[in-house]
């Protein structure tokens, strides 16, 4: 599990910053699509120049809102040629970890009609809606049958749980787990579901790093803290995880994705009805080498981050970075950095209102640490505790 290098993203709303640019009454979405689950696409898979040809993957997601007709988003961000979906189908998992489906959920998606569908280099595409029950808070199993070589895979690396694959040809509508006998530990292509149903409003996106992506949570748990904001904001909201670990405001980082000033229109500002931005980003930019040490720079990404974002209709919480002394990069020069890109986040007038993580995972008795019982064990992540506290912290008024 690539953790040693990975950043932190985490959230808490303490307050409207006043002056603070008025939310718009409405957003720019324009369909009553909601987006209920998000995996930012990060890089394309490591010696898979051919693809994976005659493979079947049923990736493992779960969901956030609820409703009554789903569609699924492919992505081929990262590949080189283009890639042939021959089969694609969506269905509600019959229990967590399981290849297996509740019996008579099984549907297989069209795109424009079409059951196949050849996606180009650097592109998304959106399945046609199909009607399906979609739990809230539940799992739901989106299997892609490739059938001929294309080129690198496009993938989302840290899930912190497991999904299946076969390399025995199209089993994508096989309701049984026995067709898949392969463990992997990434989400390959899929990148989104949206459901439609009545009352949903739209969702919260946050983007970030590994804290946002989930790491050191307890695997297969589903306690990322936008999981657990997802237990406890209302039904009518969904949230979409776009963290990716090690990611950068500034750099580019590999597996760890492009950074987020370049990703911004992908993995946030085009989500399915999005209505409120989350930005927790930057503890990488100044903890892995180069280190960036001029917080204007980071202060730069953040306020462009949150002037696009508005001018798409969100509203925008900026997030403070959590403490991370006793992490191998540490310094005290690094530490000032942090500290004066948290001034500006507490302060600026450009965000809608912040969350402020830094006060509550710090330790009273040492403010540049994670709190004991919040700190997963290497000085930068929290743990499960930690992830629960920063849930519970965020005022669901603040969430639209």
């Amino acid at each position: 599990m690539r953790v040693k290098q990975l950043a932190i993203a985490g959230i808490l709303v303490l307050g409207v910053v006043p002056g603070a640019a008025a939310a718009p009454a409405e957003t720019a979405a324009t369909s009553d699509w909601v987006g209920t689950w998000a995996a930012a696409p990060a890089a394309g898979v490591a010696g898979t120049d051919s693809g994976y040809p005659n493979f079947s993957i049923r990736n493992i997601v779960h969901t956030s809102a609820g409703g009554h007709e789903v569609r699924v988003r492919l992505s081929n961000a990262f590949g080189r040629t283009p890639v042939l979906f021959g089969r694609v189908t969506v269905a509600v998992a019959a229990g967590p970890d399981t290849a297996r489906a509740v019996p008579g959920t099984m549907r297989t998606l069209t795109f424009g009609g079409d059951r196949e569908i050849t996606v180009p280099p650097g592109a998304d595409v959106l399945s046609d809606g199909a009607a399906l029950r979609v739990p809230r808070d539940g799992d739901l199993l989106v299997t892609t049958y490739t059938p001929t070589p294309s080129g690198p895979v496009t993938y989302h690396p840290l899930t912190m749980q497991n999904s299946y694959f076969t390399r025995d040809g199209d089993k994508a509508a096989d309701e049984s787990a026995a067709a898949f006998p392969e463990k992997t530990t990434v989400w390959h292509y899929v990148s989104g579901v949206d459901v439609r149903g009545p009352g949903l409003r739209g969702s919260v996106v946050a983007i970030g790093d590994s804290i946002t992506d989930g790491a050191v949570s307890t695997w297969g748990a589903n306690l990322r803290w936008p999981d657990q904001l997802a237990d406890k904001i209302s039904a009518r909201l969904g949230v979409l995880n776009a963290g990716i670990s090690g990611n950068r405001l500034l750099l580019d980082g590999g597996d760890y994705g492009v950074n987020a000033l370049a990703r911004l229109d992908r993995d946030v500002l085009a989500q399915s009805g999005a209505r409120t931005a989350i930005v927790f980003e930057g503890i990488n930019d100044i903890q892995q080498t180069p280190h960036q040490a001029d917080p204007d720079k980071i202060i730069s990404a953040l306020k462009q981050i949150a002037t696009r974002a508005h001018d798409r209709g969100l509203r925008v919480l900026g997030a403070t970075i959590t403490p991370w002394k006793g992490w191998g990069s540490y310094t005290p020069q690094l530490e000032e950095t942090r500290q004066a890109v948290n001034r500006f986040i507490r302060t600026s007038r450009l965000f809608d209102g912040y969350i402020d993580f830094d006060a509550v995972i710090r330790d009273p008795a040492d403010p540049q640490r994670i709190k004991p019982e919040y700190d997963s064990g290497d000085h930068l992540h929290p743990g499960d505790k930690g992830f629960t506290a920063m849930a519970n912290a965020v005022p669901l008024p603040g969430l639209r």
